[in-house]
């Protein structure tokens, strides 16, 4: 009962079909390809971006030398 056989699908498609017309379901679908392509494109321009740009130095912090303020006290303390 909870699955739906193949006359559930043809009596939906054809009542969207009388609904919404061949035409209007055919523009849907050619703006969907379109986004798709538009999408695609979009990514192919943005890894190309990544591949030409250069790479910064990478940064590091050296935790081993002497700061040159004193050390607090109080730290964690419950005052």
């Amino acid at each position: 009962m909870g699955s739906l056989s193949i006359w559930h699908w043809i009596v939906v498609i054809a009542v969207v079909l009388l609904l919404y017309g061949r035409g209007k379901i055919s523009d849907l679908m050619g703006d969907v390809a379109q986004g798709i392509k538009a999408f695609k494109k979009g990514m192919k321009d943005d890894e190309t971006a990544m591949d030409n740009k250069p790479l910064d130095p990478v940064k590091s912090i050296d935790h081993n030398s002497a700061s040159s303020t004193p050390a607090r006290s109080d730290v964690g303390s419950k005052a």
